[in-house]
């Protein structure tokens, strides 16, 4: 991905993706990742007056007929009080067809000194975000315009912030999952904040489907495995989901002859098939990459009847395996 998406994403309902980055850009792409529409600064000059300089993960929200809640800081580098230069927060609120800003409120610092991510639960009622070791609600309705400011949280969830802290967050099934790292490995988290049972932390990724901007950032430490100069998204999927599905076309042939087969790979997840770029797929010597439209031709040969096996293989996905069949001439 650009190096321009670098501080998280979301999409809408209809399907259009947002990303966030390096720090006041927006983008908005359509479900193939292809850009549509960019705003190089979406933060007007009196919130720049203000000392907001940063947006952080970003959230989609249903209300005004869609809109992309953007939480605010002022971080500059090498400053005092860890960069925060100003010492509050805010939620801008960005119209996703101009991105450009429509108004903004801000979080009372009592509570919340700047807001690095934001994201809404699942039903549109509350805005979470995190203070500290703590997570926060605010009441998402009274994200308005001309909304009584400051703005205090609704919700406390005292230490519920994991040790590696939060730079994202995305809700699956009434869970909150939390990215983060700590001058350590790269994690993910997920708590329930439903109040169903106390919140409760936990590495995991149950159920559905879940996507994380990887970006490369200097404080992190050495050099990332996706090298540098541009952002990576990753997709992770259930194990059960994991398993890639191989079909072999034609899946007979003719022993003793050169056959040309036609494999083509899918993965199914979130309720339907994908098919899957870049799956090597092996049959005896032969190998092969898939294309983006998921297939990938082989000519394979076996000097007597019999079955040989295909093979598809992605990174820490499950192999497929089919096969074709060799018989009498």
């Amino acid at each position: 991905m650009p190096l321009s998406y670098f501080q998280g994403l979301t999409h809408s309902a209809a399907g259009s993706w947002f990303f966030d980055g390096i720090t006041v850009g927006l983008f908005r792409t359509d479900r193939g990742l292809i850009q549509q529409a960019d705003n190089p600064s979406a933060l007007t000059l009196d919130l720049t007056a203000q000392g907001f300089n940063h947006i952080g993960d970003l959230a989609w929200d249903a209300r005004e007929g869609g809109r992309l809640l953007l939480g605010l800081e002022c971080y500059v580098p090498g400053q005092p009080n860890g960069g925060n230069t100003c010492g509050r927060g805010a939620i801008g609120v960005t119209d996703p067809a101009t991105l450009e800003l429509r108004y903004a409120v801000t979080l009372d610092p009592a509570d919340i000194a700047k807001a690095m991510w934001a994201e809404v639960s699942p039903g549109g009622s509350e805005l979470w975000t995190s203070s500290g070791r703590d997570l926060l609600a605010y009441d998402a309705t009274a994200i308005a315009p001309g909304a009584p400011a400051p703005l205090r949280p609704v919700r406390r969830l005292v230490g519920a912030v994991p040790p590696s802290g939060v730079t994202g967050a995305a809700f699956y099934r009434g869970r909150l999952f939390l990215a983060g790292q700590d001058g350590g490995a790269l994690q993910v988290w997920s708590v329930d904040v439903t109040g169903a049972t106390p919140p409760v932390l936990e590495l995991d990724a149950r159920g559905g489907v879940l996507h994380w901007l990887l970006a490369p950032f200097p404080p992190a430490g050495g050099k990332p495995t996706y090298g540098t100069g541009h952002s990576e998204l990753l997709t992770f999927v259930p194990a059960a989901d994991a398993r890639l599905r191989v079909r072999v076309a034609p899946a007979r042939a003719v022993a003793g002859r050169s056959a040309r087969v036609t494999v083509t790979v899918t993965e199914r997840y979130a309720g339907r098939l994908h098919r899957v770029e870049g799956a090597r797929v092996t049959a005896g010597a032969a190998h092969a990459l898939t294309t983006p439209d998921g297939m990938a031709h082989l000519r394979v040969r076996r000097s007597g009847p019999g079955a040989l096996r295909v093979t598809a293989s992605k990174q820490r996905l499950l192999a497929g395996r089919s096969s074709v069949t060799f018989v009498r001439g």
